[in-house]
């Protein structure tokens, strides 16, 4: 099976404006068929908020796993998070992709997808305090825990772009925009 398609994943800090920048994108490719943002399975409610998910216990998210339903999968933050396999076969058909990943999770991606694109949005250190305290899920003291964490360096053999969403959000995500652009020249 020839994969035309590009898994273009995004990562980055908490509080760096990931899902913003995914969100003004959506909005922009709508009409755009051969585009499409992936939704992840994710073991959390479906009303916890922030992006869009399946929700699905642990348990299902165990036996899901288990009978090959996910093409990347990884745990963070208490939770179990799953790229769906169906995904390879939309990369067969020249779609491009666009999943909200992790940082630890870059090798998976980059073991299971032959095109794969890193984009790492971020921030400047001030901007994402500021935006962790805005959310009020966490205490000071958290979020500057969360903030002193190690940052794992981006190894993996894709390109990969950095953003910085420190600024206006339309800037980043006109960048952002022009990667997945970029990414449909090379399908065509």
């Amino acid at each position: 099976m020839s994969v035309t398609g590009t898994m273009v994943v995004v990562v980055g800090p908490s509080g760096a404006g990931k899902d913003s920048v995914m969100s003004y994108a959506f909005r922009h490719f709508a009409d755009e068929a051969r585009v499409k943002f992936v939704r992840r399975v994710i073991t959390r409610p479906a009303d916890a908020g922030g992006e869009a998910h399946q929700a699905i216990d642990a348990e299902g998210f165990r036996r899901l796993k288990a009978e090959g339903g996910f093409a990347v999968s990884w745990d963070a933050h208490g939770l179990s998070y799953g790229i769906p396999r169906e995904t390879l076969d939309e990369l067969a058909d020249g779609v491009t992709l666009v999943a909200n990943g992790s940082r630890s999770a870059l090798p998976a991606f980059a073991a299971i997808y032959p095109r794969l694109k890193v984009v790492v949005v971020t921030a400047r250190q001030e901007i994402l305090a500021a935006r962790l305290a805005a959310r009020g899920r966490e205490s000071a003291e958290a979020i500057a825990k969360r903030l002193d964490r190690a940052v794992p360096e981006i190894v993996v053999a894709a390109d990969t772009v950095v953003i910085d969403n420190s600024g206006a959000l339309e800037d980043a995500a006109e960048a952002f925009m022009s990667v997945l652009t970029a990414a449909l020249s090379r399908a065509d």
